[in-house]
């Protein structure tokens, strides 16, 4: 009967310490994330004042595919938390461009900016919401997105070349929903205690929030836009 206790109390003081790991990672996660989300915010700024140009597609997917391996490699030391800020920092100066097109394009440009803005928030917060119970398991989810992610990345390379409109708003649509999936994934294997490294998650939901932000502005620009 003792042994059956002591193993219990082993158990359960496994389980808690499990337990504070994960919500530590979870913070650390959330504070990287609030932090290069206010970076880009800022360099996106930069880039709108200076009327900065659109990046080369293709230059900006090697950089971009560059960054993701250096972050991978450098995840356990403070030059992932530097590189981490660097694509965060461009992906917001990408978004500059974009947000001055829309401002210019539309009368009601900054209405869809705050529109794709705030769904993308509460898309996040709805989503954190589903994937916060340990009892819930999204592994099969991230394998199936990570698929999808690389044959969507695979076909944006290809319409670079090929410069098919409806392909291009394929792709978007594709990239929304597997951002979705990453979110719901990336959370729940933080709070599962599967994903142990911050840097990484952050990453992961900072993409997928990127997606889902430039994805819904599109949407809402084809639907509400007054270009009167």
């Amino acid at each position: 009967m003792n042994n059956f206790e002591n193993n219990t109390r082993v158990i359960d003081s496994l389980s808690q310490e499990s337990a504070i790991r994960a919500n530590k990672v979870l913070r650390n996660t959330y504070w990287l994330l609030s932090m290069t989300l206010l970076f880009s915010a800022f360099t996106a700024f930069i880039a709108m004042q200076s009327d900065a140009g659109f990046i080369n597609p293709l230059l900006m997917i090697v950089v971009y595919i560059g960054l993701l391996f250096g972050i991978n490699a450098t995840k356990n030391s403070p030059m992932g938390i530097v590189l981490t800020f660097a694509l965060t920092g461009l992906l917001g100066y990408t978004l500059g461009p974009i947000l001055s097109m829309y401002i210019a394009t539309f009368k009601n440009g900054a209405e869809l900016i705050a529109m794709a803005l705030g769904s993308t928030g509460a898309i996040f917060l709805g989503l954190s919401a589903i994937a916060m119970s340990p009892a819930r398991n999204f592994n099969r989810l991230g394998s199936f997105c990570a698929i999808g992610a690389l044959v969507a990345i695979v076909l944006m390379i290809l319409n670079i070349f090929l410069h098919v409109p409806m392909l291009s708003v394929v792709i978007s649509i594709a990239f929304a929903f597997i951002s979705g999936g990453f979110i719901l994934w990336q959370t729940n294997a933080i709070v599962r205690g599967e994903e142990t490294n911050y840097i990484l998650a952050t990453v992961n939901i900072y993409v997928s929030l990127f997606n889902i932000f430039v994805t819904l502005l599109q949407f809402f620009g084809a639907i509400a836009g007054d270009r009167d």
